[in-house]
């Protein structure tokens, strides 16, 4: 499991890519947030989805890529169909992290997906498929191509 990529912006999608960046409790340093009642804060510091969900989408002909969909963490390597709320990961050397909840999806993210069907990763409608939140736990410098590892609970 690894970091595959790191993305920002300063509130909206597309979140664009960086090298590396600090992880504080509120999330990766520089990205910002438009509605803050939905997005940003403790319990959604980090926006989670993973590359293997990201190709499996566009195979199915949607046009999205990492970052689109508005995540911060592009991870690879992860069975992201088995994530459950309150998991752990260690992000690098020295970011942990627990999963709060599936994000809900938005309008914001219709882009990504062909004739605007973002509820293709509603998580309640299919399981597996959607984003996930984070909350900080420790925070840290990430780089990509980090290692992510799971811990137990």
């Amino acid at each position: 499991m690894r970091i595959f990529q790191l993305n920002t912006s300063p509130g909206g999608v597309p979140k664009l890519p960086l090298r590396e960046a600090h992880c504080g409790a509120l999330g990766l340093a520089g990205d910002g947030h438009i509605h803050t009642k939905i997005h940003g804060g403790p319990e959604r510091a980090l926006c989670l989805y993973a590359v293997e969900v990201i190709t499996a989408l566009q195979a199915e002909g949607h046009p999205i890529w990492p970052g689109s969909a508005g995540e911060n963490v592009t991870l690879t390597g992860v069975d992201w169909a088995a994530l459950e709320i309150g998991q752990k990961f260690a992000l690098g050397d020295e970011v942990i992290i627990e999963l709060t909840r599936p994000t809900e999806p938005c309008k914001n993210i219709a882009g990504s997906f062909s004739d605007g069907q973002f509820r293709r990763v509603d998580h309640a409608k299919q399981p597996g498929w959607s984003r996930w939140y984070a909350r900080v736990e420790r925070e840290g410098q990430l780089r990509v191509g980090q290692a992510v590892r799971a811990l137990l609970i």
